[in-house]
């Protein structure tokens, strides 16, 4: 299996930022890494070999970006403005220095979206956010509203909010859609959900189905067995959304 280690400073960011590309050809699949999590854990914990054959294959091509969670919703000595507005930094180091990258290494047009857990996050906001550059999503037990305060969990922003925030939290954007046009170009991805039955995340997945039911947006939500938010269970997941 090809495997490439990259590494620049993004200026955007101020600061360097590293990722690893597995694979020689085929659908171009940007990984977000889960809560904090670092470019290399998709590999390590054997996310990369659950879809080896894939890769193999060369239907598959993995982009593993590094997160900066520490910096934005998980920075804690930081404002709560502090935290959406580094979160759109991050997001333009993926828009234009990522995807960008992906396409120069790789023609395929077929794009996907796709994380774990925070990552999932990620993955089905930007996805949402602009549908024009992807053609999938596969969010495997996310949290897409991080305001609210699920069992375990705080809200990330510690009761501030603004008109980014709402921008950025795909339960709350979504629902007041209405835009034809942004609706038609959403509705021509493909939208795969996964989370499990005890996920202290399922009303939220719950939440964003029935929007995007609503919205009659075709989708796929599936609901795995028990808490289901570990590697272990995510490596089962993946080869079926993929």
């Amino acid at each position: 299996m090809k495997r490439e280690y990259y590494k620049w400073f993004c200026g955007g960011l101020g600061r360097d930022m590293e990722l690893l590309v597995f694979g020689h050809a085929g659908a171009r699949v940007l990984v977000f890494p889960t809560r904090s999590g670092r470019f290399f854990d998709y590999e390590n914990m054997g996310m990369v070999d659950a879809l080896g054959h894939h890769i193999r294959m060369g239907w598959l091509q993995l982009y593993c970006v590094d997160s900066i969670d520490h910096e934005t919703f998980y920075c804690d000595w930081c404002e709560p403005r502090g935290r959406i507005v580094r979160h759109m930094e991050y997001e333009k180091y993926v828009l234009n220095e990522v995807l960008p990258l992906s396409r120069s290494l790789n023609d395929n047009p077929f794009a996907i979206s796709h994380g774990c857990s925070l990552g999932a996050y990620h993955a089905v906001n930007i996805a949402l956010r602009h549908p024009e550059i992807f053609n999938r999503v596969v969010a495997l037990s996310g949290r897409y509203d991080l305001t609210q305060s699920p069992p375990g969990y705080r809200n990330l922003f510690d009761g501030y909010y603004d008109s980014d925030i709402y921008f950025h939290m795909p339960n709350h954007y979504m629902p007041n859609m209405n835009d034809h046009d942004a609706l038609e170009r959403i509705r021509r991805l493909d939208i795969k959900i996964v989370v499990g039955e005890a996920d202290p995340f399922y009303p939220d997945n719950q939440f964003l189905s029935d929007t995007l039911w609503n919205k009659g947006i075709w989708h796929l939500f599936k609901v795995w067995s028990g808490k289901a938010h570990s590697y272990r269970r995510w490596r089962e997941m993946v080869c079926w959304f993929v």
